[in-house]
């Protein structure tokens, strides 16, 4: 079955910087464009980043020239590198990947910037 295990979430300081990883399995990873999305306290979803099978990527504007998503497809891994950490970035962290029009999600990992 889809699987979407992700790590890496943590507390750092302003400025800091936090690497995400996203283990997928159960899927022909390679063929499939991976998603990172975040959560904060009182807000909605948002999509942070997005890469293709082909390694194409696009992210939202709020973390541009921020944050590198990028994935090894030997590995199924999709990572998500966070520098010039700010409080607004606090959140969960969630990776996601369509499958046949269906939604798969990991559990999530909480990332907290704070002095």
């Amino acid at each position: 079955q889809v699987q979407l295990v992700e790590s890496g979430g943590g507390l750092v300081q302003p400025g800091g910087s936090l690497r995400l990883s996203c283990a997928a399995s159960g899927f022909t990873f390679s063929w499939y464009q991976v998603r990172w999305y975040r959560r904060a306290p009182g807000k909605e979803r948002e999509l942070v980043a997005s890469i293709t099978s082909g390694g194409s990527t696009v992210y939202a504007d709020s973390v541009k020239g921020r944050f590198i998503i990028s994935r090894d497809n030997a590995e199924n891994m999709v990572y998500l590198q966070m520098n010039s950490l700010k409080p607004e970035d606090t959140a969960i962290y969630y990776c996601n990947v369509v499958i046949v029009f269906t939604d798969y999600w990991g559990q999530g990992t909480q990332v907290t910037v704070s002095s």
